[in-house]
């Protein structure tokens, strides 16, 4: 009788694929890690925001320690004028719990060094630089091609591969990502003296302008704006200056910021983007996870931190049956004990969107923001 496989292989191996894959070999199950990007991405974006919820699985992952160090968390948010006067100070729910930071900034490089070093030392096993493809499914097992003309077979394949999933439209999925109509222009610059916390300006000339501390030495600023046509976006050189340019008219620590927007290859770009995939998370033994699941604009930056969520909850769910048992049920099960919060977080974020495109009032926006922090105290 042919063995069943017994392998669970993470297909994608950012935030989410990588904790996802050290939780899962924290609770001794074997696995395998496919990213297409050769580096791993260590070496993509600026900073990030994360709450306490998210800072909750990255200490059950191993690697709070690390990442604390290499960060910066505080307890409050201020509003504050365009002129940077402050209009009023937030204080920020601990989502994760009073032992840890409400909120939490680091650079993105980093966090995502050090959890791809936390993945080789878990033992899992890493393929770069290859795609991976599911091609067949067997009742208790997957088959996946890979690039370089390979093919194994998985007890289990996680989808964790980001906003455009391929694995997701393969299995027959049909979901896809909305634009939001905001874009955002990003930096990681000097820590002005002083600045210690997340300061935000709504309004504008800007929809946000805003800042997160990363480190001892370093934050990332960011400036949204409504989403214009390619056509219309200065040349890759121009980033910078025109960074320089949004920023302008704000006052307090951004002129110290301005000074220091002066390199076009440290500026990023994105547009916003909204996904939530209501019905069922898996096709047969193929599960999406993250941004493949859901994926909400970083107006409460919760993005990172339901795919942690959801990396928590399936491992958990996955420790706890033998591999015969990872059926529709069980997948069903971490479905359902996510998809609603995982809503809850998409939908509130795309609302304070739309007041800022919409230039509606504010003042229900910390109102929102606190109601969504405390349901998030709560364990998944």
């Amino acid at each position: 009788m042919r063995t069943l496989p017994s392998t669970i292989l993470v297909v994608g191996g950012g935030i989410t694929g990588s904790t996802m894959a050290v939780l899962l070999r924290r609770v001794g199950l074997d696995v395998e890690l496919a990213e297409a990007a050769p580096d791993w991405n260590t070496g993509a974006g600026s900073g990030i925001t994360l709450h306490g919820n998210a800072l909750r699985v990255l200490r059950e992952a191993g690697v709070w320690d690390e990442v604390r160090m290499a960060g910066h968390g505080f307890g409050t948010i201020g509003l504050t004028a365009v002129d940077g006067s402050l209009l009023h100070e937030e204080r920020s729910l601990p989502a994760g719990g009073d032992d840890l930071p409400a909120t939490f900034g680091i650079e993105r490089p980093r966090l995502q060094s050090i959890l791809a070093a936390a993945v080789r030392a878990s033992g899992v096993r890493v393929r770069l630089g290859v795609r991976a493809q599911v091609t067949a499914q067997y009742g208790n097992s997957v088959e996946v091609a890979y690039n370089d003309s390979e093919s194994r077979r998985y007890a289990l394949v996680i989808a964790a591969d980001g906003l455009h999933s391929t694995l997701r439209a393969a299995v027959g999925i049909t979901d896809t990502p909305k634009a939001t109509g905001m874009a955002a222009w990003r930096a990681i610059v000097p820590r002005p003296p002083g600045l210690d916390r997340t300061n935000l300006t709504y309004g504008a000339p800007v929809h946000i302008a805003g800042y997160c501390p990363t480190g001892p030495d370093t934050i990332y600023a960011y400036l949204v704006e409504s989403t214009k046509p390619r056509s219309e976006l200065p040349p890759p050189a121009s980033h910078a200056a025109h960074m320089r340019a949004l920023a302008a008219p704000y006052g307090g620590h951004w002129p110290a910021i301005r000074a220091h927007l002066t390199d076009s290859s440290q500026v990023n770009y994105s547009r916003f983007s909204q996904l939530l995939v209501r019905n069922a998370w898996h096709r047969g033994r193929v599960v999406l996870a993250g941004d493949a699941a859901h994926s909400c604009p970083p107006t409460l930056a919760q993005g990172a931190a339901m795919g942690l969520e959801d990396a928590w909850v399936l491992s958990g769910l996955l420790a706890d049956e033998p591999p015969a048992a990872w059926d529709d049920a069980l997948l069903t099960r971490y479905h359902d004990r996510r998809s609603r919060r995982a809503a809850t977080v998409v939908e509130a974020s795309v609302r304070i969107g739309q007041w800022l495109l919409d230039s509606s009032p504010h003042a229900d926006i910390p109102n929102l923001m606190n109601r969504t922090m405390t349901m998030l105290r709560q364990m998944p």
